[in-house]
């Protein structure tokens, strides 16, 4: 009997010591406005805008990186960068990063657009999606939680999950005029 409460006692004390991922379902993202410029070469459409370096809200999220797969192929992201791996867009998937890798200068990218094909999305899509989209588009790449990496119908891409994926550091480009 005291061995049976000890046990109960046990695995009422790990049970609590494990913390679950905290999901915010609604909640208001924060735009990417502050005082660094962040701006990797000289070409950009439209004004110069400013850039807070921020982790994004979302990069540890499962469920929010995996809404962001939703909107990546609703927004038809993949016509241009086929799923993640590059085709009339640059791929997603590997360690060359023409305007920046880290969730600000993503996020930035997606709002504002970039030369030679980058459409701007500022005003079409609400700043909490695009912050989802950024997450997933990090994950392509292997930059997002092992733990909170979506898990959303990854046998219809052909290729492997983002929770299995090794994170690749991504690095500047040699020549971003080229996308």
């Amino acid at each position: 009997m005291t061995k049976t409460i000890a046990l109960a006692f046990a695995v009422a004390l790990i049970a609590t010591g494990c913390r679950r991922e905290e999901r915010r379902f609604r909640e208001v993202a924060p735009a990417a406005t502050a005082t660094s410029v962040a701006t990797a070469v000289n070409l950009q459409p439209g004004p110069t805008y400013t850039v807070t370096k921020t982790n994004g809200p979302y990069q540890y999220n499962a469920y929010a990186i995996s809404e962001g797969k939703a909107l990546f192929n609703q927004f038809n992201c993949s016509g241009c960068h086929s799923m993640g791996g590059g085709g009339m867009g640059p791929p997603l998937m590997d360690d060359k990063w023409i305007y920046g890798s880290d969730p600000a200068s993503v996020f930035a990218t997606i709002m504002e657009g970039r030369p030679n094909g980058m459409p701007a999305w500022r005003g079409r899509i609400p700043n909490y999606e695009v912050w989802r989209i950024v997450a997933y588009v990090r994950s392509l790449s292997g930059q997002a939680s092992k733990d909170a990496s979506s898990g959303r119908d990854d046998h219809m891409f052909g290729r492997e999950s983002e929770q299995r994926l090794t994170e690749l550091k991504p690095k500047q480009a040699s020549n971003p005029v080229l996308h």
